[in-house]
């Protein structure tokens, strides 16, 4: 696998210095952590217009699908996909999915943050907020059923790079940093069915712990889910360097 600085280089296609910020974050009741070390001195001292973030590279066979259960097979078998096809298409929902709600997160924190498919460009300076998706695993939805307390939980994990650009130079590494989000410690049907099986009432506890679990499951794609909880980290982690470190000014709410 080749290193973070190596990635930073490939992406920018610079050769340049990479600076890495200290600390962690880790994001509440989100089931998220973000990770970052500096390595060789401050941060620069900058100011962005607007951040472009882009969509993160994600690939097909690194994806963990779930195949756990009679359901998933059925499921598999009826859309006629092989593994593969379904691989793909889950690399692509996350990776869209990802750049979409951290475009949302950023502006909703009052940054100016932009969706960018192509060239930066010229004539702006700004941040860029670029990766790689490194898991994209659905975990056992019978295991999370029938479990919970973590077992079977689905995670999606990212590198994430922050470059600067200048108006009219070539893009700059800043910093770099681990994140990544799971489905949680939902209680599982064993949890659940605990109160009605002391009373007497281990089916009626079961089926309700069961509905409400599965309802959650079904209300909220893991996958999708797991992209919007790391989206959320991300942003926090890029607002809270960027505001510190006087590069941008997150708007006020009127």
């Amino acid at each position: 696998m080749q290193t973070l600085i190596n990635f930073l280089v490939n992406k920018a296609k610079r050769v340049a210095g990479t600076v890495f910020l200290a600390g962690a974050l880790f994001a509440s009741g989100c089931a998220s952590a973000t990770t970052a070390v500096q390595t060789n001195g401050p941060l620069p001292q900058l100011h962005a217009d607007v951040i472009y973030v882009y969509a993160f590279d994600a690939a097909a066979d690194q994806v963990q699908l779930d195949n756990s259960g009679m359901m998933q097979k059925l499921k598999t078998m009826a859309s006629g996909e092989t593994s593969a096809q379904q691989q793909q298409q889950a690399a692509l929902q996350t990776r869209e999915r990802l750049a979409d709600q951290l475009v949302s997160e950023l502006q909703k924190m009052g940054l100016p943050a932009v969706r960018m498919d192509g060239p930066a460009p010229a004539g702006r300076d700004a941040l860029i907020v670029e990766g790689r998706i490194d898991t994209i695993d659905a975990g056992s939805h019978r295991r999370r059923m029938l479990i919970g307390l973590g077992a079977g939980k689905s995670e999606v994990g990212a590198t994430v790079a922050v470059l600067f650009q200048p108006a009219n130079g070539a893009p700059q590494p800043l910093l770099s940093f681990e994140a990544k989000a799971d489905s949680g410690h939902m209680p599982g049907m064993a949890e659940t069915a605990g109160v009605g099986a002391a009373a007497g009432h281990v089916a009626t506890a079961a089926a309700v712990g069961g509905g409400l679990h599965g309802a959650s499951e079904a209300k909220h794609d893991t996958l999708s889910s797991d992209a919007g909880k790391l989206a959320r980290s991300i942003a926090k982690q890029v607002a809270q360097v960027s505001t510190q470190n006087g590069w941008m000014t997150m708007a006020t709410k009127s």
